[in-house]
């Protein structure tokens, strides 16, 4: 990639990286930054923007609203991490007595 391209990648993933802060507004500068994208020309953004338009609503909600899931995905992972180091060592109930007690 010919450094003027490198340049371009840079100012959209800079643009994309505003977005990600919730605020209103973000859905209209979302469809404004895809459009960029398409006129840019550039394949892996082009790739990333027809992912995020197969469901464009969920997009939208995660850009404007400030609710988020992650004290859940959280708990989900310590829960993994926890099941793995116990792999074949024992049933339920210690899982469920090491999960109380972390």
């Amino acid at each position: 990639m010919s450094p003027p391209r490198t340049a371009e990648l840079a100012c959209l993933t800079g643009e994309f990286t505003q977005l990600l802060t919730p605020a209103e507004g973000n859905d209209s500068k979302l469809t404004d930054w895809i459009e960029g994208v398409r006129a840019a020309d550039l394949p892996h953004p082009h790739s990333f923007t027809n992912g995020l338009e197969l469901d464009h609503a969920a997009v939208d909600a995660g850009l404007t609203t400030p609710y988020h899931n992650g004290r859940t995905e959280g708990v989900n992972t310590r829960t993994k991490k926890i099941t793995r180091q116990m792999h074949g060592r024992a049933g339920f109930p210690l899982l469920r007595q090491r999960i109380l007690l972390h």
